[in-house]
């Protein structure tokens, strides 16, 4: 690189124009070749958050893949047929069993978090630092922590962190994302903040427990990025004022996570709100983002969209103009999603919140009376699969049949979030091109699909002749 910049030093300019061309030519070029060394490294994820799958598993739900078939191993099913590379799983501190999705202790995350690992994944950590679910509006914190003060809770939060994360690491599960609390903008473990300062805001006791969970993760997986995750992500306003109060007070994270469900946070584009009256939208406020705060990488780390029994109560928008709510309408949603992301060069990740939703489990028994749900006791409708069991397992959603020779990500959003990391084939949308020969082969015992003179894999990736 030196010998590269001194072709500049030794060009026959004048002195004091010279001067400055050479000055403003490195200053580009030094900026275009650090943006492609960027680029070149940049990891991209896209999975889910799949921390319900063995309760499923355990309560006799199976699934089934876009051509009808028994999937036998839901995780490497995602790995190997849909093209995901990370996954994400909760913990909590003690839960006491009154709510069945909160199960997710210690134990229940080291055997997850192996088999993540273990499939060749990526593993995100979310700690909530609570005995149950942390949001927006819950920022209570485990019952055996509270009542300490800002110092104590700040050293619990430390511990735990340390604790977690070396059990963790013995049981080869590191993580190699972690997520320093579940959705904190308005505060965590009982300390109260808000995105502008409140007269109840402890803005030094809520970045002291911050600072105790960032340096607990830098202790232990030094490899691991770390995660802040917030729920308001078309609010530029809100992210600029509270990723700045982190940046400003020495928080070291990595990450800026979001939440994006459409029917709490509104619009993806610019487009889709030219005639509403609210302009925000989640692609402006990430391009905002970039532009204050270059240096941070932008995952969306949940995001859902219903296929079913839109939301009648608790929403801030109804956007079925967009997207009906229907499993054509979840499947442009998703695809809408992937291809508004992809572009940004600071996203970096995409996490669709609980896929393997599929009722309340199959061996739930109602006869008694009352719950008999053994997964889960109410439906969300979000999820990749019908709730209703049938003879082979739950049916996977899609916008309608697959046609012949075409691949399931034209019908299947889980299929279709690959796009994000990669270029999934064009072609095999358009099935119906008569002058063009389809036909479906089994080689070596893998499925391929031929359409003119080239071979897919099940999963739409190109063939490689030996």
């Amino acid at each position: 690189m030196s010998d590269f910049f001194s072709t500049f030093a030794v060009a026959k300019v004048s002195q004091s124009r010279g001067n400055t061309m050479k000055k403003l030519l490195i200053s580009v070029l030094c900026g275009l070749l650090f943006c492609g060394m960027i680029d070149a490294e940049q990891q991209r994820y896209v999975g889910g958050d799949i921390s319900l799958l063995p309760q499923y598993e355990t309560h006799n739900s199976s699934y089934k893949d876009a051509y009808g078939k028994k999937i036998d191993n839901m995780l490497t099913w995602f790995v190997n047929d849909c093209g995901w590379n990370t996954f994400r799983v909760r913990i909590f501190v003690n839960p006491d069993g009154s709510d069945l999705t909160v199960c997710q202790d210690l134990e229940y995350v080291k055997a997850l978090g192996k088999r993540i690992k273990d499939a060749g994944a990526f593993f995100m950590l979310d700690f909530h630092y609570s005995d149950t679910w942390v949001d927006a509006t819950h920022i209570q914190a485990p019952k055996a922590w509270k009542g300490s003060d800002d110092a104590t809770m700040a050293q619990h939060v430390s511990d735990y962190t340390h604790s977690v994360l070396s059990a963790l690491k013995a049981y080869g599960a590191t993580p190699d994302l972690v997520q320093v609390g579940n959705e904190i903008m308005y505060g965590l473990c009982g300390i109260k903040v808000a995105p502008y300062d409140k007269a109840d805001s402890n803005w030094t006791g809520f970045l002291g427990l911050l600072k105790a969970g960032c340096d607990a993760v830098r202790d232990e997986c030094p490899k691991a990025q770390i995660i802040i995750h917030t729920d308001r992500p078309t609010n530029s306003g809100y992210n600029q004022y509270f990723y700045q109060k982190l940046v400003d007070n020495g928080i070291d994270f990595d990450i800026i996570g979001l939440s994006y469900y459409p029917f709490w946070h509104g619009y993806l584009t610019d487009e889709q709100v030219k005639s509403k009256s609210d302009k925000n939208n989640l692609v402006k406020a990430i391009r905002q983002l970039a532009v204050d705060f270059p240096d941070k990488q932008v995952q969306i780390v949940e995001c859902a969209y219903n296929f079913q029994n839109w939301p009648t109560s608790g929403i801030n928008y109804n956007t079925q103009d967009a997207w009906t709510c229907s499993k054509a309408g979840q499947y442009a949603f998703v695809r809408d999603l992937v291809n508004a992301l992809k572009p940004l060069e600071n996203v970096t990740g995409l996490n669709y919140w609980f896929p393997e939703e599929a009722g309340n489990g199959d061996d739930s028994d109602w006869s008694s009376g009352g719950s008999g749900a053994t997964v889960m006791a109410s439906w969300l409708n979000r999820g990749f699969w019908d709730e209703n069991q049938s003879q082979n397992g739950h049916a996977i959603n899609r916008t309608g049949q697959l046609a012949e020779g075409a691949l399931p990500h034209t019908v299947c959003a889980p299929y279709y979030m690959a796009a994000f990391i990669k270029d999934l084939p064009d072609g095999m949308e358009s099935v119906k091109d008569s002058e063009v020969r389809i036909q479906k082969i089994v080689r070596d015992g893998q499925l391929v699909i031929i359409r003119g003179d080239k071979e897919y894999t099940a999963d739409g990736r190109l063939r490689i002749s030996d």
